[in-house]
């Protein structure tokens, strides 16, 4: 509190105390006992309301203990259950909760992981996949400010993400591995990869490649088979031993008819191993009868052209060619959908010929783009004609109803260089991405799709789609979703289906361990989303002809189901809403392949590593309670006492009203019980 305004209420006490004794001192010309406490009265309720008036402010101190974290992560997939650790695990978490000394320094905080970070001490050794690389990124982010010595219960075995020892640097806290597993080496024979492509084409051969791994002393000769069914299709002995511990095989299928297509690999195990699961992997082909053809025109050179090649490329079933505006005319049928690039005057024949077979087109624009020759040219838009330029970053559409779209993250994208100007449309049309210009959120379309007499045509109003798809990677460390979304646009335009009201999402096939999602949007009759429906999904084993139903949840702008822990083999499903008589049916198949189940040891080494990067320390389960004691005895993990300092304003003191109004109605009541007014 300022000098100033202690001299403030020093003389508020004075001035009340005057005027208090002026009024029942000299105006009442006595020194009864009765005008002693009605002064005494007074003078509390004008001191009081003076001090409101000057309003003083008090600073408030207050002193907590905050005690270091300690988290402690738990490895919480079938990886566990499969080297028989689950219970020792268990025991573990048990331990470390309930230990008095560690909960008295520590705040102790536990999470679970599998493919993600859960906060919760809930375990099942159910988990389909393990990413310790997230465990560590995610944490960084939780415990960046804070000192959080971090305790990883785990077998070491990563089967998604990055190798985590590169993040695990990166996470600046003391890291204390419990190492989960057995550490004595058995002979093992196993198949440590098997590569090959997820589409086939008919008639062809396709390329597999399989890596053979042997752990042990002796020479040994084995056999490796693939089989299709009850039929071997290929199969060649190997010989392996201490120095020459690995061979890789390449070899090539045929692919005789459509359709998802099994296979098993298998090297014949040895009478010694202990774990004969990672002997075999199960794996499947799509043969599908043609391949998409998908042409890019242009006449600059420009980075988007990669990207875009690379984006449409992923899926296997498209092949992607560069042309310029007069090689394509002769070979137009060839393409099931063209992509124009900043087109300018010597596009002129490619879109008359465009127009007059009445083809599916992909229009990108940006400052190169000739927009005086593409608003004569065509008269489905037009834009008017400017020399300057402007940046839009994208805003997602959740409302689009062609086809599901996930949002990536579009609203932090790096934005497109474009012309500037409003485009006008001559025909109805649906856009997928708004133009957001510096920060504010137009109604003006970016990325935006029209559908007319059988054709449907893109138009993107701008140029450096490579950064977004660069930016996707940053953010997801892969490609994947941000090609997702160009493939998901590409097989839109290069198709003439009818618009439906409810479409899916889902793949012909899926791998054991992996996520089996299905995604689905319903639209109105007007054709816009519709959040309030109800979906269910009705899943058929084609084999046990046993069924499962499940509701879809709304995500986003889709609703999704999550089939996780359906056994192997061959389903139809049917998607249908609870309102309206509508469905959509599918197929796909599950294979068979357990990646938890592939591992005979913990990686001990690189935990070790991590312990050693991080100045911390390893254990292996069975001498966990040595832990316990570094953890109590390290200096670096001190409680740390924090102030904090707080200015309050005396008009925020509630209780000063109440005085005030306590001396005002004693000094009434008292007055009038004595007869004074």
């Amino acid at each position: 509190m300022s000098t100033e305004t202690v001299l403030y209420i020093i003389l508020a006490g004075v001035v009340a105390l005057l005027l208090a004794l002026f009024q029942y001192k000299y105006k009442a010309k006595g020194a009864s006992t009765s005008n002693a406490l009605f002064a005494f009265l007074r003078f509390i309720t004008l001191f009081s309301v003076l001090l409101l008036l000057i309003n003083p402010k008090f600073e408030q101190v207050k002193y907590d203990i905050v005690k270091p974290n300690l988290v402690v992560a738990v490895d919480n997939s079938s990886s566990i259950k499969h080297l028989k650790q689950d219970v020792k695990a268990q025991e573990f978490v048990n331990s470390i909760s309930n230990n008095a000394e560690l909960n008295n320094k520590f705040n102790i905080e536990l999470f679970s992981f599998g493919n993600t970070l859960n906060s919760n001490d809930s375990l099942s050794f159910n988990q389909n996949q393990t990413n310790l690389d997230k465990v560590f990124k995610q944490l960084s982010q939780v415990y960046k400010n804070s000192t959080a010595p971090t305790i990883v219960v785990s077998d070491g075995n990563q089967t998604i993400g990055s190798d985590y020892q590169f993040s695990a640097k990166k996470y600046n806290q003391p890291i204390y591995p419990i190492i989960l597993g057995d550490t004595v080496v058995y002979s093992d024979l196993q198949i440590s990869k098997l590569n090959v492509n997820k589409y086939a084409y008919l008639k062809n051969k396709f390329p597999v490649e399989a890596i053979v791994i042997y752990n042990g002393d002796q020479a040994i000769s084995s056999k490796f088979v693939v089989t299709k069914g009850n039929t071997t299709v290929f199969s060649k002995v190997i010989t392996l031993d201490k120095s020459k511990n690995s061979e890789v095989l390449n070899f090539n299928l045929s692919a005789n008819s459509v359709g998802v297509q099994d296979y098993k690999a298998q090297v014949i195990p040895l009478s010694t191993e202990k774990n004969k699961t990672n002997n075999y992997k199960n794996f499947a082909v799509e043969v599908i009868d043609q391949k998409s053809k998908v042409a890019i025109v242009s006449t600059v050179l420009h980075p988007d052209l990669g990207a875009l090649k690379k984006s449409v490329e992923s899926n296997e079933q498209r092949e992607v060619v560069f042309l310029n505006p007069n090689k394509i005319l002769n070979q137009l049928n060839d393409f099931q959908l063209v992509i124009l690039y900043q087109p300018n005057n010597s596009f002129k024949s490619l879109f008359a010929e465009l127009e007059k077979q009445n083809k599916n087109k992909w229009v990108i624009s940006g400052p190169k783009t000739d927009w005086l020759f593409l608003n004569e040219i065509q008269t489905d838009y037009n834009l008017e004609a400017t020399t300057q330029t402007e940046d839009y970053q994208p805003n997602l559409n959740t409302n689009y109803s062609a086809f599901i779209i996930e949002d990536l993250d579009f609203n932090n994208f790096p934005p497109l260089k474009s012309t500037f100007g409003e485009a006008d449309f001559n025909l109805p049309s649906e856009t997928i991405l708004y133009k957001t210009v510096s920060g504010i959120q137009t109604k003006q379309p970016l990325l935006t799709t029209l559908e007319i007499n059988g054709r449907r045509e893109a138009i993107l109003f701008g140029e450096d789609l490579w950064k977004w798809r660069a930016q996707s990677y940053l953010n997801e460390d892969s490609f994947l979703k941000f090609d997702n979304f160009i493939g998901k646009l590409v097989q839109y335009l290069a198709s003439n289906k009818r618009k439906n009201r409810l479409n899916i999402d889902y793949n012909s096939f899926y791998n054991g361990s992996d996520n089996i999602i299905i995604s689905a949007q319903f639209f109105n009759k007007n054709y816009e989303f519709d959040d309030n429906t109800s979906l269910s999904i009705v899943v058929k084993n084609n084999q046990s002809l046993e069924t499962t139903t499940r509701p879809l949840i709304l995500k986003e702008n889709n609703y999704q189901v999550n089939l996780n822990g359906l056994a192997s083999g061959s389903y139809s499903f049917t998607v249908k809403s609870s309102s309206e008589n509508i469905s959509v049916s599918g197929n796909f198949k599950i294979i068979e392949y357990n990646v938890e189940q592939q591992f005979l040891n913990a990686d001990v080494t690189k935990l070790q590593q991590v312990a050693t990067n991080s100045n911390g320390n390893a254990f292996f389960i069975n001498n966990y309670k040595a832990l316990a004691n570094d953890l109590l005895n390290d200096k670096r993990y001190q409680p740390i006492q924090k102030s904090n300092k707080s200015v309050v304003p005396l008009i925020d003191w509630y209780y000063l009203l109440f005085i005030i109004v306590l001396s005002l109605a004693l000094e009434w009541f008292i007055r009038k019980y004595k007869g004074l007014i």
